[in-house]
């Protein structure tokens, strides 16, 4: 009789022929299980059913499970991801347009009669100190003495001397630059509207 059956143990799994002799039976069954007249040869367990039972839970196959508990958090991994990254870059750009205004208040604030354009020469300071910003979406308002000039270009049509006359020792300029923040993740936008 080459019958083969299984003695399982919750660790560890052993496999027993039933032609052994009756004999050998207390060394081929060292998981505790007794032999009895009705094993037809071999070792049959005497174990509880509850125990036999979590026995069989504990050994079943899990792999699935942690693919499953892999799909309910990704989402949520990715949504926080691209929201940190999202929130990074618009922080990035205004760090880069704040140095970049500074460094164009800075360059009025020194170039007192040397141009006659003040407007375009900070907008190309801003450009080139701001190099990873759009130009078509940054726009300027420059105020010199109490005149506003917004745009990149100083043109005024009372005075021949334009903006260059309004830079004079002494009196106020101020540079405000403004660029789109973008908070948008996943087609809603967090801050529409930044002040």
């Amino acid at each position: 009789m080459l019958s083969c059956f299984s003695c399982l143990n919750q660790w560890e799994v052993a496999t027993k022929r039933a032609d052994i002799r009756p004999e050998d039976w207390p060394s081929i069954c060292e998981f505790g299980l007794k032999p009895t007249d009705a094993s037809l040869g071999g070792c049959v367990g005497t174990r509880p059913v509850g125990r036999r039972i979590r026995a069989r839970l504990s050994t079943r196959n899990e792999r699935g499970q942690s693919l499953v508990e892999f799909a309910v958090c990704l989402p949520i991994l990715m949504l926080i991801l691209t929201g940190m990254m999202t929130f990074g870059i618009a922080l990035h750009n205004y760090l880069e347009l704040t140095n970049a205004v500074s460094i164009g208040a800075r360059l009025v604030a020194i170039s007192r009669g040397q141009t006659i354009d003040p407007c375009a020469m900070v907008a190309t300071a801003v450009y080139n100190a701001a190099p990873l910003l759009k130009r078509t979406n940054l726009t300027f308002s420059l105020v010199l003495n109490g005149t506003t000039y917004p745009g990149a270009t100083c043109s005024s049509p009372s005075t021949t001397t334009g903006a260059a006359g309004n830079l004079v020792q002494g009196a106020d300029a101020q540079l405000t630059a403004t660029y789109p923040c973008n908070l948008k993740v996943f087609g809603y936008n967090y801050a529409p509207v930044v002040p």
